[in-house]
């Protein structure tokens, strides 16, 4: 099923835990090992495999984006 016919039904495109791997330029043991220690994207299982939301993959990436460094005012000296 393509995403445009997702879209469609009102349902929203939904990542494996290797394509969300992959997006992230990891292996899959750290997505899991993420989700083990409580600080990865939330995921539900359907069937035997664990499905990540795109929107709920993006609400994550925004908690754990680090702030951009302020640069100093001034001169030390």
């Amino acid at each position: 099923m393509n995403s445009e016919r997702l879209s469609g039904l009102g349902l929203e495109p939904m990542l494996t835990t290797s394509e969300l791997a992959e997006y992230l330029g990891v292996h899959v043991q750290a997505i899991y090992d993420l989700r083990t220690d409580g600080r990865g994207p939330a995921g539900m299982r359907v069937g035997r495999e664990i499905r990540y939301r795109v929107s709920d993959v993006i609400h994550w990436l925004d908690g754990i984006h680090e702030p951009q460094a302020v640069p100093a005012v001034g001169g030390e000296g």
